[in-house]
């Protein structure tokens, strides 16, 4: 284990490469994307042996529905083999589960997936997962001031806080790191407003090679880092 000065306490991950992974093996997307299914879960662990109290992972982005219509279905179909095959495992962990997403566009089976992991891990005490299924930033922006109205908020009530409150992850801080793997650089409508002042670290590693060695050099890379909020005074001078 390699020692870390500083841990963010909020970590967002985009797990990116896990069908490229999977065609330098000659092998169908979807065994890409099952691979990335055990590195996440392995990663799990990790992060909590590492101090870490939040971890969100873009597993599904709104825009995902254009891939090809077996890939989505297998995707869908790979969500609830996670499901059986790990949520015991989490529970006993301590890992509170929370989904984050659009949950009108998926099938009345997933729901009730989400709804059983939510529902076995909602007082655990330990790591938060928060898995961004079938998410995007620009809409939980759109849903949160949607909210917002509908709660009777008037346009001089709507504050950076008042409408933080109203977003899919109101449950967690603002993520302090975002880890991309795959090697692009963007962050593809992850988390679009809570990223605001996040440190970025992006990866060549794709995602399911992606490992306890990678997480520490992310972190320790992190760790070196001043972190400034708008001003001069880092945040360890706060």
């Amino acid at each position: 284990m390699q020692a870390v000065a500083a841990v963010p306490r909020h970590l967002a991950i985009v797990m990116d490469g896990n069908g490229r992974w999977a065609k330098k093996r000659h092998l169908p997307r979807f065994f890409g994307h099952k691979a990335g299914v055990d590195t996440l879960v392995k990663l799990i662990g990790t992060c909590q042996a590492r101090g870490i109290e939040h971890l969100t992972v873009y597993a599904f982005s709104s825009e995902n529905w254009r891939r090809p219509e077996d890939e989505v279905s297998g995707l869908m179909g790979l969500v609830i083999v996670a499901v059986t095959k790990y949520l015991t495992k989490l529970a006993r962990d301590g890992v509170r589960i929370v989904i984050i997403g659009d949950r009108e566009s998926v099938s009345d089976r997933l729901r009730r997936a989400w709804n059983e992991a939510e529902a076995l891990t909602r007082d655990n005490k330990g790591l938060t997962l928060s898995v961004a299924f079938n998410y995007g930033g620009r809409w939980d922006i759109v849903r949160a001031c949607q909210r917002a109205m509908a709660d009777g908020l008037s346009a001089g009530q709507i504050t950076e806080a008042s409408l933080s409150s109203y977003l899919a992850t109101a449950h967690a801080p603002d993520p302090d790191l975002l880890i991309r793997t795959g090697g692009e650089m963007r962050i593809s409508n992850f988390l679009l407003w809570q990223m605001a002042y996040t440190e970025m670290v992006f990866s060549d590693c794709l995602w399911p090679d992606f490992n306890d060695a990678a997480l520490d050099a992310a972190l320790t890379a992190f760790a070196g880092r001043e972190r400034r909020f708008g001003d001069v005074a880092p945040a360890a001078a706060r």
